[in-house]
């Protein structure tokens, strides 16, 4: 429901076509969300259906068709609902990559300790990359600042963590 939400919140800004849509959430949301391609153009199709977006196709010279995507006034209710669902709910996150926190003693040392310190690298590259992020306009800067946040704390932990086996 969250990638509808999401799409559905994008539309209401403005109408997009499929490859508008998809070059927005690669160049602003990227680094927060992960919305594939297929999944976009799979869900604006189920979307179509079931009467919350309209489809309007446009064809320019010698260039493929288009088709442009718009809120119908029954998406608008779906966006309110949807958005409402989200902001008045929480959502647990699990970090898979925990895991092998459970069993790095079966690792030797040296392996464990490296294997943490890389950990660590692509944590620090990934908070450089979103805190080099241009400021969003609006509210999608709040979800900026929540990786931001997530990411310093994370990191945090795992200096800790590092620490602890020093």
């Amino acid at each position: 429901m969250d990638r509808k939400l999401l799409l559905l919140g994008l539309l209401r800004m403005q109408e997009m076509h499929g490859y508008q849509l998809n070059n927005y959430l690669d160049a602003f949301l990227a680094f927060c969300l992960d919305v594939k391609k297929p999944t976009a153009y799979y869900l604006l199709n189920k979307m179509h259906e079931d009467g919350w977006i309209a489809v309007e196709e446009q064809q320019e010279g010698n260039r493929p068709v288009r088709r442009i995507y718009s809120l119908t006034p029954e998406g608008e209710q779906a966006y309110q609902n949807l958005l409402r669902e989200n902001l008045g709910s929480y959502a647990p996150v699990q970090f898979d990559s925990d895991i092998g926190l459970a069993f790095m003693d079966s690792l030797p040392e040296s392996e464990r300790n490296l294997l943490l310190a890389q950990r660590r690298a692509q944590l620090a590259q990934k908070l450089t990359e979103i805190e080099a992020v241009p400021e969003h306009p609006g509210n999608f800067q709040w979800m900026i600042e929540h990786q931001i946040r997530h990411l310093r704390a994370e990191l945090a932990w795992l200096d800790e963590i590092i620490t602890r086996f020093a």
